[in-house]
């Protein structure tokens, strides 16, 4: 049994021949699973705006809940916007209670310090928003989450919103592209949790 409560054996069934009819069996100690949650938020950061998605978990699938943005001031104080970003999140949160919440991490390149700074801010205030309510926060990178969605690490941004649309069985993509990335984060949460340990 490895640390993630996994035990796999390749196993025979009786009066099988030998190196044949042998599948994988697994055996998965309850404890460690996260529960199955009914709501799931994926937040895409932004200072400017902050994308979100409320994904449900539903008997035919996940299905989206609500989609949109939480928008700040452009012209306001840095502090302004930042609480405007967190006021707005707070009230996303009272209103569709997820059960856990999913952000997009973000990376620095040097060429970019100052925009990841700000998107800094923006994500303390998410955070906060998060840990006030007591929910689950699970952080991913790009690649993770293009990677889950699509097979593919390396996936262009349109080929990741054709999995959303196509896994959220909608009739056309998900506008803005805050939108669009945020539900890819949600969509990444609900399958993982699904069978994380």
């Amino acid at each position: 049994m490895n640390q993630d409560g996994f035990t796999c054996a390749l196993t025979e069934p009786a009066g099988a021949t030998a190196g044949r009819d042998a599948f994988m069996s697994f055996a998965i100690r309850p404890h460690n699973l996260m529960p199955e949650y009914v709501r799931y938020l994926g937040i895409d950061p932004g200072l400017n705006r902050t994308g979100y998605a409320v994904v449900e978990r539903t008997p035919s699938g996940p299905r989206l809940r609500e989609g949109g943005i939480i928008q700040s001031t452009p012209k306001a104080t840095l502090q302004k916007r930042v609480h405007e970003i967190g006021t707005g999140l707070r009230e996303l949160l009272e209103e569709f209670q997820p059960g856990i919440v999913a952000i997009e991490q973000i990376f620095s390149h040097t060429q970019n310090v100052k925009t990841a700074l700000l998107l800094a801010h923006a994500r303390g205030a998410i955070l906060m928003a998060v840990a006030d309510a007591g929910l689950p926060v699970v952080h991913y990178s790009a690649t993770q989450i293009k990677r889950l969605l699509t097979g593919s690490g390396r996936a262009g941004k349109e080929q990741v919103q054709h999995a959303v649309k196509a896994e959220l069985r909608l009739s056309c993509l998900p506008e803005p592209n805050d939108v669009a990335d945020a539900s890819a984060v949600a969509l990444c949460l609900y399958h993982s949790v699904k069978i994380a340990a």
